[in-house]
């Protein structure tokens, strides 16, 4: 129950987080809308170029395969924390002297330490099974996020007010979070360098990894900045804002309470005929559901371009927002599932080559269709998308390399419920209703047939063993 609970929060999360673009993409201008966009893909950046190591490092040791071991873990990550929140500041002060903005600086420092903390708390809530603490500060923080964000871009509709909400809502997160669990991780131990040598090794291949991935997107806007100008990319960053979120939290939340019981099984049974079928319910529901995330964009994406999205983003956002839900379907399974056997093995070199690949691909492709095709939105984003599948093509090599028994029927009417409105969309300049009406139905028909499936066949297999 408290897994369901912990679910239900990250569907929380990505309506809030859809809520919240859309909000603020109508309060503020296209410059300064691209303006925070890029803002939050750089503090994105840096919070996983500074924590992200450490985040892996827990997901894969703490609490520990031993009794006792769970704070040694803990003072362990916390002064790897600490060491590296003094580095990232220091970094941002530094970028004062290559011609960023101090405000820029100081808001983009704090936000990248602000947000590595609370991702690392509630990755050792989670993987301490604290379901239920952590579905609450999971809630707590979208909300609070977006009531600072819009209370700032509500103020002065610019972009320092929108990003100095933003940290106010990380300073009330944190202190609650503070208030929340304080009494929940109190055992004290020793540090313990050895622990901090084995996270590192493991943790900044793994996180090199995530620094690369979080690079794919960044250069995409930049390349379409570059391209089309502040005011002509507003529309396309926006479709990468808007669109690629629901992946990341959908795959997040499976991955929440899935993962680690795959991880304790390989810890403590290694390879066998049971992980093989763990792997399987794994990868299906990562792709069945990646499918469904598809479907239900595709088939509100009109309406949604029509009558949510501003009149000066709608262009842009409309011809990209096809060609970025392919590219954040093809990205979402090779980041997160492709790697599984890389990571469970520590095969660190297959974790970041993949992410390497996927990062080149996507980039090399959107700059191939604007020198072959065109250099609009719509050219460029389809060259991106084909650039991710060829990436995830390549990654399936690592994915075979652990046995694993697939559940293939929830994944093919997954897929035939993303057939449905794509298919449909073909349609709209002769009905929108008729087209959006199909594409609902048709796709919502085969995404509850996938559901019924994985319910009868995935838990009826679980109980008998």
């Amino acid at each position: 129950m408290a897994k369901i609970v912990a679910l239900t929060a990250y569907f929380y999360q990505a309506a809030v987080a859809f809520g919240l673009l859309i909000a603020v993409a109508h309060l503020l201008s296209p410059s300064d809308y691209a303006g925070y966009s890029l803002f939050i893909s750089i503090s994105q950046f840096a919070a996983i170029f500074c924590f992200e190591w450490i985040r892996f490092a827990c997901s894969r040791f703490y609490p520990g395969q031993r009794e006792g071991s769970e704070a040694s873990e803990r003072k362990a990550l916390t002064v790897e924390f600490f060491a590296c929140a003094v580095l990232c500041i220091l970094a941002g002060v530094a970028s004062i002297l290559f011609g960023v903005p101090p405000e820029v600086a100081l808001l983009g420092g704090l936000v990248a330490v602000l947000q590595g903390a609370s991702d690392l708390h509630l990755t050792m809530l989670r993987f301490r099974q604290q379901f239920r603490a952590f579905s609450r500060l999971q809630g707590s923080r979208a909300t609070i996020l977006a009531a600072g964000t819009l209370v700032g871009a509500a103020v002065s509709p610019t972009f320092t007010f929108t990003v100095a909400g933003l940290l106010a809502g990380y300073v009330g997160y944190s202190l609650l979070a503070f208030l929340l669990t304080r009494g929940v991780l109190q055992e004290s131990a020793s540090f313990d360098k050895a622990l901090v040598r084995k996270h590192f090794v493991y943790g900044s291949v793994a996180a090199g990894a995530s620094v690369v991935g979080i690079l794919a997107p960044l250069g995409l806007k930049s390349i379409l900045t570059a391209s089309l100008g502040a005011e002509g990319a507003a529309g396309a960053l926006l479709a990468l804002d808007l669109l690629q979120r629901p992946f990341i939290l959908i795959v997040s939340a499976l991955q929440a309470i899935q993962y680690p019981d795959v991880v304790a099984h390989y810890d403590r049974d290694g390879e066998t005929p049971a992980l093989r079928h763990r792997l399987g319910e794994y990868y299906s529901l990562l792709t069945g559901f990646t499918l469904m995330t598809a479907a239900g964009i595709f088939a509100l994406l009109q309406p949604v371009g029509y009558f949510v999205v501003s009149a000066g983003l709608r262009d842009g956002f409309l011809a990209a927002a096809p060609f970025v839900t392919g590219l954040a379907v093809f990205r979402a399974i090779t980041l997160n599932m492709l790697p599984t056997p890389a990571h469970l093995r520590h095969r660190l070199l297959s974790i970041f080559l993949l992410s390497v690949a996927d990062c080149l691909l996507l980039n090399g492709g959107t700059l191939a269709a604007g020198h072959l095709i065109s250099a609009s939105s719509g050219a460029l984003m389809a060259g991106g998308m084909v650039g991710a599948f060829i990436a995830m093509l390549i990654g399936i090599r690592v994915l075979l390399s652990l046995p694993f028994d697939f559940i293939w029927q929830p994944v093919v009417l997954s897929a035939a419920g993303l057939a449905v409105p794509v298919l449909a969309t073909a349609g709209f300049d002769y009905s929108l209703w008729i087209s959006v009406g199909a594409g609902i139905v048709g796709g919502a028909v085969f995404c509850m047939l996938g559901l019924h499936s994985y319910f009868t066949r995935m838990f009826r297999l679980q109980a008998a063993s």
